[in-house]
């Protein structure tokens, strides 16, 4: 992590006001339409949102699952999260504290779905193992992860890398580890050659 964990949640609560209207791009737009796609929650499912920001993901789920608890580092984000959930009258949602290798879910909460956009790619590739064994542990069916990641060689004067405040991984790094923790590949979205999709499913039991 190129800066603290500190740093980044002061940096986000400075521009939670405003954050909605500067992800207007197209790649953000279509990478947060996949990742509500391949969620895919049904009306008995808890999901989890990691890096959930100002709720935009765990919104837009909110209607189809039972329950989505979203977390962030950032206490401006998730006043914006909270504020936006009350205009719309949504009540089954939680915005709360936590991180992705310390999330704060109780430890009798069953955790159906975890999904995450855009917040990842700030962890080191040894931080990004050690919170998708995390989020392994907390035994989901299905992980979505949308985020900057690396599809070909790194290029830092696109718009989706910022060397002094991200860390991206390559696709390949992201599915290793994945793979590494227990789950099953199951579909990779390249939305630009630095923004993707990767979907994971638990890994059924292997037979004895």
């Amino acid at each position: 992590m190129k800066k603290t964990l500190e740093e980044h949640a002061d940096r986000f609560s400075d521009i939670a006001s405003d954050y909605d209207d500067s992800q207007d791009s197209e790649a953000y737009r279509a990478c947060v339409s996949l990742v509500v796609h391949y969620a895919d929650p049904s009306d008995d499912d808890t999901v989890l949102d990691l890096g959930t920001g100002t709720g935009a993901i765990a919104l837009a789920l909110a209607p189809d699952a039972k329950r989505v608890v979203g977390r962030d580092i950032s206490e401006g984000m998730l006043e914006q999260a909270r504020t936006k959930a009350a205009e719309v009258g949504i009540e089954n949602v939680e915005f709360g504290e936590g991180r992705f290798r310390d999330p704060n879910v109780d430890d009798d909460e069953d955790i159906d779905i975890v999904v995450s956009n855009f917040a990842m790619h700030h962890l080191s590739d040894e931080e990004k193992r050690e919170a998708i064994e995390v989020i392994a542990d907390l035994e989901p069916e299905r992980f979505v992860l949308g985020d900057v990641m690396f599809f070909g060689e790194p290029n830092p004067d696109e718009p989706f890398y910022s060397p002094e405040v991200d860390d991206p991984s390559t696709v390949g790094y992201l599915a290793d580890a994945l793979t590494d923790a227990g789950f099953v590949l199951t579909a990779v979205e390249a939305v630009h050659e630095q923004v993707g999709v990767l979907v994971a499913e638990r890994a059924p039991p292997v037979d004895e």
